[in-house]
């Protein structure tokens, strides 16, 4: 190997056919030197101090390297540091081994194999056509009750594939899965702070390959029909133009195709404008579908309004995705299992975590044996999905909330990598109805345009077919509920704005049930019982009574008019 004239830009290492290019900031001030090792070795086998700099970069270059692997640092007055902008790092390929840079333990890699991506593409499926899925890419499969081959990886995520397509999945929300650093006073199991965010996490990796078996996971996803979207929850410190090369390798070298940002860390708007990304889906958690449908859920008054709002609120216009429980919360078993949360186990006295979680527990705290308690948390489960997957914005679910995962009332598992924040896939196995239901929800969602149109509904007669594109409903039909005590709702979507059946949904959050008005539809179709909170009707018959139904106590009922 021999050194030679670099050059500072792009930052990182850059490998061409003839030498490999090393860029990395330097404080001002400070002497830094290339450490180069063989594979595995903790031991440099060459030092080459990098004299050549611009502002506060430092910058060389090797020639006649050949087609050896090697691995390198940089010795910065005297203290080894891995490179911001590393592709892939050895020595962490154990998942919770604690390692010591200084050591040489963690080295950064030269990366130099190409893949084969098999003509694979983005998919770039159209906001309001996807069903989204929240995982942990480690928790999702670790658990023994998980019944894949290779647990807690990328391999393990392909091994789901199978389900999540039966199910109606088209899109995975993946945690953090860049080279974090899990070790200290507890386990960071989330992967939030400071990390490499353009090396993909080796302990993601069966084999230790992070690059290979992330890309393996997207092609695979994508062969499948399901997009891959990561959660990059950057770090204040990274500056904004970082973040944004970041966002642009991830979709060029690995085919993301969305990523989940912090709008209060990330450039949303730069980004969006950003060339390269322009078809890349940019989104962020918001709480207000949350906090509104919780609330609704549990029959809290005054509501109506809000509801009618995020019903109606297209996430292709914002970025935003529609979701009832998430990782930061309770899962929806527990969300109706529990007044308070219980994150005791995460030694911070339980201060931890969101204490206002709109939460009901039914009527016993945590688990019970209770006929009509269990009967009425199933209830408010499935009444939570129908109000997910009504909604027009994009429905997101959380890993197991389709079989009831519980977390023990644990809302903030962040330090949990043990079957309290894994997915336990031993609930699916004891009870599939649930699933069965999310599934045919999910399909009835797909079939019926009105549910998920292309653009946000106005409330108007946009093709002259006589009534709104949407209309809103209470107890009689064409007026909204204006009581504040109000726990009723009736929505009417008018097919003719996408070409299929109208359809009428009714909401009873009551603890009473309530007769309704039905609309009046064109003398050629009827109404007929698509599903209910209690059930999903296999061959809808028009309803006896047109002109009115009476709904139960906590219950939800979809109409189509045909």
């Amino acid at each position: 190997m021999k050194q030679t004239q670099g050059r500072p830009l792009p930052l990182g290492v850059t490998v061409t056919k003839d030498e490999v290019n090393f860029s990395v900031p330097v404080p001002k001030g400070k002497e830094c030197s290339l450490l180069v090792y063989h594979p595995g070795k903790t031991a440099p086998c060459a030092v080459y101090p990098i004299t050549d700099s611009v502002g506060e970069v430092h910058y060389m270059a090797l020639k006649d390297i050949g087609k050896r692997s090697y691995e390198y640092n940089y010795m910065i007055d005297g203290e080894v540091v891995l490179d911001p902008y590393a592709r892939a790092l050895a020595g962490r390929a154990k998942w919770g081994k604690e390692t010591d840079i200084q050591e040489h333990e963690v080295r950064c890699v030269i990366c130099r194999e190409e893949y084969n991506w098999e003509g694979d593409k983005v998919l770039e499926i159209p906001y309001h056509k996807v069903i989204a899925y929240s995982l942990h890419v480690r928790g999702f499969t670790k658990d023994s009750s998980s019944g894949v081959k290779r647990k807690g990886c990328f391999e393990g995520v392909v091994e789901k594939i199978p389900y999540l397509k039966e199910l109606g999945i088209n899109q995975i929300h993946c945690m953090p899965v860049y080279e974090f650093e899990e070790c200290g006073l507890r386990r960071n199991y989330w992967g939030y702070g400071e990390a490499y965010c353009f090396a993909p996490k080796s302990a993601y990796a069966a084999d230790g390959d992070g690059i290979r078996s992330l890309k393996d996971m997207v092609k695979a996803c994508h062969r499948e029909g399901i997009e891959v979207v990561l959660e990059m929850p950057f770090d204040n410190s990274m500056p904004k133009q970082i973040m944004e090369e970041c966002l642009r390798y991830y979709m060029m070298e690995y085919h993301i195709d969305g990523f989940i940002l912090n709008p209060s860390v990330a450039p949303i708007e730069g980004i969006c404008q950003d060339p390269f990304l322009k078809r890349t889906k940019i989104m962020y958690h918001q709480t207000g579908f949350q906090d509104v449908m919780r609330r609704f859920l549990k029959g809290d008054e005054g509501m109506v309004t809000d509801v009618i709002y995020w019903l109606r609120h297209s996430s292709k216009a914002d970025g935003t995705f529609n979701y009832i429980a998430s990782h930061t919360g309770f899962t929806l078993n527990d969300l109706v299992s529990y007044d308070c949360k219980h994150n005791e186990s995460n030694g911070e006295n339980n201060q931890d975590g969101p204490d206002y979680n709109y939460s009901w527990n039914c009527g016993a705290e945590g688990p019970s044996r209770k006929k009509e308690i269990v009967a009425l948390r199933r209830r408010q489960v499935k009444n939570a999905f129908l109000l997910t997957l009504l909604s027009q914005g994009m429905p997101c679910i959380l890993a197991g909330d389709e079989f009831y995962n519980s977390q023990k009332g644990n809302n903030n598992v962040y330090c949990q990598d043990n079957p309290v924040g894994w997915t336990n896939w031993g609930k699916l196995e004891k009870d599939r109805e649930l699933r069965e239901f999310v599934r045919k929800i999910i399909e009835i969602r797909k079939t019926y345009g009105v549910f998920c149109p292309e653009n946000e509904m106005l409330g108007a007669d946009r093709v002259g077919c006589g009534v709104p594109d949407v209309s809103y409903h209470g107890e009689s039909a064409w007026r909204v509920p204006s009581e504040v005590s109000s726990r009723q709702l009736g929505v009417y979507y008018s097919g003719e704005t996408c070409s299929g059946a109208d359809c009428y949904v009714v909401y009873n959050m009551h603890w009473l049930s309530h007769v309704f008005a039905l609309p009046a539809l064109p003398k050629e179709k009827k109404w007929s019982i698509l599903a209910t909170t209690d059930d999903i009707v296999e061959s809808a018959e028009p309803v006896k009574n047109q002109k009115r139904i009476e709904v139960k106590a906590r219950t939800i009922v979809i109409l189509a008019g045909r």
